[in-house]
C-alpha cells in the first residue's frame, strides 16, 4: 500500500460528521487529565504493579518480592499512583496494603491486556 492510499483526496466537509464530533467533544481541560492517566499507567513498572494488584491487596513487601525491586522503589511508584487516584492504601499495623482504586480502573487496564493480547 502506498502512503497516498491513506490520504483523502477530496475537499468535501461532511457537515453533519463535523457538527456531531464538535457537539460531543470534551473540553481540553479532559483531553490533558485524560492523557496524563495514561501517562501514568503508560509506565512499565506501574504496568507491572497494577497487575499485581488487580485481583487481590498486597502489601509494598509482596510487590517488591514480586517485581524484584527494592521496597523504596515499588513505595515510590505506588506514591505517585495514590496521589493520581489510581490505587488505594491502607495501613494494618507497620504493613500497608495497596489496591485498585475503583472498578473503572480495574477495567481500563484489563480492556487493555485484552486488546493487547488480542492483536498479538
Amino acid at each position: 500500500m502506498s502512503k497516498n492510499e491513506f490520504i483523502c483526496d477530496c475537499n468535501i466537509i461532511h457537515k453533519k460528521s463535523v457538527e456531531k464530533a464538535l457537539n460531543m467533544m470534551p473540553k481540553d481541560e479532559i483531553f490533558y487529565k485524560l492523557a496524563d492517566f495514561y501517562k501514568l499507567i503508560g509506565d512499565t513498572t506501574r504496568c507491572k504493579i497494577l497487575f499485581a494488584i488487580s485481583n487481590h491487596e498486597m502489601c509494598v513487601c509482596d510487590i517488591a518480592n514480586v517485581l524484584s525491586m527494592s521496597k523504596s522503589s515499588v513505595s515510590h511508584q505506588l506514591g505517585t499512583l495514590r496521589r493520581s487516584g489510581i490505587v488505594k492504601c491502607h495501613k494494618e499495623g507497620k504493613e500497608v496494603y495497596y489496591t485498585l482504586d475503583d472498578d473503572h480502573i480495574s477495567k481500563v487496564f484489563k480492556i487493555g491486556l485484552e486488546h493487547i493480547n488480542h492483536k498479538m
